[in-house]
C-alpha cells in the first residue's frame, strides 16, 4: 500500500447525497474528490445495498479537473461540476491551487 495519510472521515460518508448515490449505482459517478481521506485502495463501501470498492487513491489540484474528470464525478462538464459545489459550500471560492484527494471507485464483483 502507498503512503496515505491518516484518514479524516470514515469510508459510509464518502458518497452521500441521493443523485450521487443513484450515479454510483448507475456506473456514471466513479469519483468522489474530498478535502481528506476517507478510504484506502482495497477497501469496501456499499450505497442502497450494492457494494463498491476503492480502486485508487491520487492527491491533484483543481488545476488538473476537466469535463472528463467532472463525468467521472457524475456531471456532464466541469463547469456544472464547479456551480453545483460552489453552491454546495457557501463563500467557497475555487483555487486552482487548492489540493483534493480523488477516490476512484467501482461496483464489486
Amino acid at each position: 500500500m502507498a503512503d496515505y495519510p491518516e484518514k479524516t472521515c470514515s469510508v459510509d460518508r464518502l458518497v452521500r447525497n441521493k443523485k450521487s448515490i443513484k450515479s454510483s449505482i448507475e456506473g456514471q459517478k466513479t469519483q468522489q474528490r474530498r478535502d481528506g481521506v476517507y478510504a484506502y485502495p482495497g477497501e469496501t463501501f456499499e450505497l442502497d445495498g450494492e457494494a463498491f470498492i476503492i480502486t485508487d487513491l491520487s492527491r491533484e489540484s483543481l488545476a488538473d479537473m476537466n469535463d472528463a474528470a467532472a463525468q467521472a464525478e457524475g456531471y456532464p462538464d466541469l463547469s456544472s461540476y464547479k456551480d453545483l459545489i460552489l453552491k454546495m459550500h457557501p463563500g467557497m471560492t475555487w483555487s486552482a491551487e487548492a489540493l483534493v484527494w480523488v477516490h476512484h471507485y467501482k461496483k464489486s464483483a
